[in-house]
């Protein structure tokens, strides 16, 4: 975990292609409160209707979430959706100039979902409606499509296949971009569809099949869930007939298996999660096992971030990308787990740029809290109130002995840190070791610095910098006779009294 987090700090931009199945995953909401009168069947009241990039597309965004440059190839219909499709990638920055226009009448896929939402927790699908074809496109198009990869190549880290058996990933196109690829050195990941025959993709750097597209594609029976041996039978057997890199096995809550060319296959577990909706998650697996690469890390490392971002990706409904930022959020908490709230600068601005990508209201507070007192904890709590995170700075042992004299401080400052993050109210703690925390609040520029009110703004370590970015300076009323200091003279005056 943490040379995995040590190259999430590195993180570096990357280019892709992504060649597969573009569509349209269109998401009807309605209530499903009554069935229809001449049949047995729920009658859906429409409220409203939302369209976003799926298949391939959502591969594309994922990959650009992960601060991907990506170009896209593919074939839309000569369509409305086809249009929306188009005009959606353009406004992600996305290279839309291999994305081909089928005019013989070919649709472009759309999925429609059709969700109730009465009387549900969460959104409840009830049926799907599919727009498609399954025709293989005809050559002098899979021609112009070989075209646009090579245009492509150049410059590229890596290129992913996204097949979902719409007749684009054919075995003559597929074969020949993963050789044009490979001349070109350019690695290529590949997210199957579901056949019984995967030869189309041999000689691919990784292949990501489920546990159930494995067992169809090698023909081995079916096996009971979770059997390891089983799971490995089927990475061998892919591995040997496709002569790939690595073979990545998806098994859902069990996470995923990887089986490296020469080297003992090895488990990934993920951590439990609640799932909400396994919509895109392979695509997003995809995606960060492809980005992982691209930014120079092991096969193993690549996997565990691949399963990270599906983990979150279920946690949502629908195909949503889940950004670099929330993955590096995600892994940081992970390998936090001996260490709570404590954060480093550099851990610390990843999650603020996490919590700010969610449009959470960050709030700092500094002090030595020492001996922590109900003044301590009354001023921590008001300000929580005043924001959706609250940040709480601490001085080092060594600037409250300059502040406070010799003696203190009382507890050192992984005591003082530990206590502060077991209150609820306290969302991450970070020590400074500077007179002041100016270049920390300058780093982090919270959205508001709360301080008591025994100073005036002019007085407060970086109020001028968070006002002048649009942010708040809140003075909160201290406490009458509550000082850590007057707690600490209490308590050696009744021992020097004894």
């Amino acid at each position: 975990m943490e040379r995995l987090l040590h190259h999430l700090a590195e993180w570096k931009p990357f280019r892709a292609i992504v060649v597969g199945d573009f569509m349209v995953d269109e998401m009807v909401y309605g209530d499903a409160e009554r069935l229809s009168a001449d049949a047995p069947v729920p009658v859906l009241h429409v409220r409203k209707v939302e369209r976003n990039p799926g298949g391939a597309a959502n591969l594309v965004r994922a990959l650009a979430a992960l601060n991907g440059s990506v170009a896209a190839v593919g074939v839309l219909g000569a369509d409305e959706a086809g249009a929306f499709l188009r005009a959606s990638l353009a406004a992600d920055g996305v290279d839309d100039a291999g994305l081909l226009e089928d005019a013989s009448g070919r649709p472009t896929t759309v999925k429609r979902n059709l969700i109730g939402l009465a009387q549900q927790r969460h959104p409840q699908k009830m049926f799907r409606v599919d727009y498609e074809s399954r025709d293989p496109v005809p050559a002098e198009l899979g021609e112009r499509l070989i075209g646009a990869v090579r245009a492509a190549l150049p410059g590229a880290d890596v290129l992913c296949i996204e097949d979902y058996a719409k007749g684009v990933c054919t075995p003559d196109l597929c074969a020949r971009i993963i050789a044009e690829a490979k001349a070109a050195g350019v690695p290529v990941f590949v997210d199957p569809a579901k056949l019984a025959d995967y030869s189309r993709y041999r000689d691919c750097s990784a292949i990501t099949p489920n546990r159930n597209e494995a067992e169809h594609a090698t023909g081995l029976a079916t096996r009971p869930e979770g059997e390891a041996g089983h799971n490995v039978e089927l990475a061998r057997a892919l591995q040997a007939s496709l002569g790939c890199e690595a073979v990545v096995l998806t098994l859902d809550r069990h996470g995923a298996l990887l089986l490296e060319r020469d080297r003992e296959p090895v488990a990934a577990p993920t951590i439990a999660r609640q799932v909400y909706d396994v919509t895109g998650a392979g695509d997003v697996f995809l995606a960060g096992l492809a980005a992982g690469r691209a930014n120079g890390l092991s096969w193993p490392d690549a996997t565990q971030l691949a399963n990270v971002a599906a983990g979150l990706e279920v946690e949502v409904f629908g195909a949503q990308p889940i950004p670099i930022e929330r993955v590096h959020q995600q892994v940081l908490a992970e390998a936090s787990g001996r260490s709570g709230k404590l954060r480093s600068l550099s851990q610390l601005l990843v999650e603020a740029k996490a919590w700010r990508r969610d449009g959470k209201r960050i709030v700092f507070t500094k002090g030595c809290f020492d001996v922590l007192h109900s003044g301590h904890v009354s001023l921590l709590e008001r300000a929580a109130g005043a924001g959706d995170v609250l940040v709480v700075g601490i001085n080092t042992d060594g600037t409250v002995r300059a502040l406070k004299g010799d003696g203190r401080p009382v507890n050192s400052e992984a005591e003082r840190a530990r206590v502060l993050g077991a209150l609820g109210c306290v969302d991450r703690v970070i020590l400074f070791a500077e007179p002041t925390p100016a270049e920390l609040i300058e780093s982090l520029a919270p959205d508001v610095l709360v301080k008591g009110d025994e100073y005036p703004i002019e007085k407060i370590p970086g109020a001028r910098c968070v006002i002048e970015r649009g942010g708040q300076v809140l003075r909160i009323p201290m406490i009458e006779g509550k000082s850590t200091t007057a707690t600490v003279n209490r308590i050696r005056s009744s021992q020097s009294g004894a």
